[in-house]
């Protein structure tokens, strides 16, 4: 009889158990599911409908919600099958979420949601990154049975979602480097647009420093020889910081080197140059200018400023601003005025172009370093070898700022007239 009786009892115990191993076995049975789906790199809307099938089909839970928070750190339901159609319209951006662990639905807020039991949370780093209600469950379940379907669904929301981010912070990465490589590239094809060699001859010195303030920028200068006894040589700012400022001094020197190997006078090829600027930003983006033509044998310069920073020639102990000119380029379909502005150089004669990166630096104490510090610097350091001026120049400034990072493009184009 006693045997009969433990028998029995083991019968009973077994059958108690039976739901569980059944469910055990489910479970593995979703893991490698869900594990082949994520190791496929499934998109998250095909692994939210393998979800949806293991929580609906084998686990008898009837209601589901997937909330996930995206790149813009918004919030967007991918998953919904409750009848509640009010859940759809409800602003899941102020959902707080003051746990990280499977709770009640009462613990968000004070919204009301019936017909849900259990809200579980997913943090990536202790930052939300998504999150599922879910309610209903198949009627007739035993307590430690719904106990192991939660922690169950837990277990498999926590995959999906982390996968999910993974795969986001994977592609922002990816993203990252492209854009990275695309912008060395940029910055590369830039550098070939300015002067590689400068001129250094008995006839004239010159030397250039370009620092963009992130790689590629919007600053451009540039040296031309049009004869044995001519050139031009210019200095611009354009508008803007980055790709499209890069993009646009591209288009501009192209247009700049055509016009100008035509030997056009100054007054024309800046009228030429701003109906270029004009058609191409259509009055969204400005440059300043500074383009100058020297002859070596009548040592005349003439020039045009349009918009940009005075020009600083240096001579015989005097200072002379170089400011006649326009407006800047690209404002007007036409410019009202252009002046040519025309100086004889003597021998010795410095003259120091810039952009505004240069004077408008500024110190700890929001000082600018301004035209003033400029003109100090020139006169204590103006028979300098040029390269050795640009470098100390550009040294100076970072002493004054207190550092070297730049809040714009810095370009310095020096020449010395022999």
């Amino acid at each position: 009889m006693s045997q009969f009786t433990e028998i029995d009892f083991y019968k009973s115990r077994l059958s108690k158990l039976e739901p569980l191993f059944t469910l055990k076995q489910q479970q593995i049975n979703s893991l490698l599911e869900i594990t082949e789906a994520v190791n496929n790199n499934w998109p998250i809307h095909a692994l939210v409908r393998v979800y949806e099938s293991i929580l609906i089909a084998q686990l008898g839970i009837q209601k589901i919600a997937l909330l996930i928070k995206g790149d813009n750190d918004k919030w967007a339901c991918l998953s919904y099958t409750g009848n509640d159609t009010g859940f759809l319209q409800l602003n899941f951006n102020d959902f707080t979420l003051p746990f990280l662990e499977l709770t009640t639905v009462g613990a968000i807020n004070s919204y009301e949601l019936p017909e849900f039991e259990f809200v579980i949370p997913v943090a990536h780093k202790k930052t939300p990154i998504g999150m599922a209600f879910i309610g209903d469950f198949r009627s007739g379940e035993e307590l430690d049975t719904k106990e192991e379907k939660l922690k169950f669904t837990q277990t498999i929301t926590n995959i999906i979602l982390v996968a999910n981010e993974n795969k986001r912070l994977f592609k922002s990465q990816l993203d990252k480097a492209i854009l990275e490589k695309e912008l060395k590239l940029a910055a590369d094809m830039q550098n070939m647009l300015v002067p590689s060699t400068m001129m250094n001859n008995e006839v004239i010195e010159t030397a250039a420093f370009y620092k963009p303030h992130k790689d590629i920028g919007g600053d451009y200068y540039d040296f031309i020889k049009l004869t044995e006894d001519e050139f031009v040589f210019c200095i611009s700012d354009i508008s803007g910081k980055g790709v499209p400022a890069a993009l646009l001094m591209a288009n501009f020197q192209a247009n700049l080197r055509a016009i100008v190997a035509r030997n056009y006078s100054l007054d024309t090829v800046v009228d030429l140059l701003n109906r270029k600027v004009g058609e191409i930003t259509k009055g969204e983006k400005f440059i300043t200018l500074f383009i100058a033509k020297y002859n070596v044998k009548t040592r005349i310069l003439q020039y045009v400023n349009a918009g940009h920073n005075p020009s600083i020639l240096h001579s015989n102990g005097e200072v002379q601003l170089l400011d006649k000119g326009c407006t800047i380029l690209g404002m007007f379909d036409v410019l009202p005025f252009i002046n040519i502005g025309e100086v004889k150089i003597p021998k010795g004669g410095l003259l120091i172009n810039y952009t505004d990166g240069l004077t408008e630096a500024s110190n700890d104490k929001g000082e600018l370093f301004e035209v003033e510090g400029l003109l100090t610097y020139i006169e204590k350091n103006h028979l300098a070898p040029l390269a050795i001026f640009n470098n100390n120049l550009v040294e100076h400034i970072n002493t004054f700022k207190g550092s070297d990072d730049f809040d714009d493009d810095l370009t310095l184009l020096t020449v010395r007239f022999h």
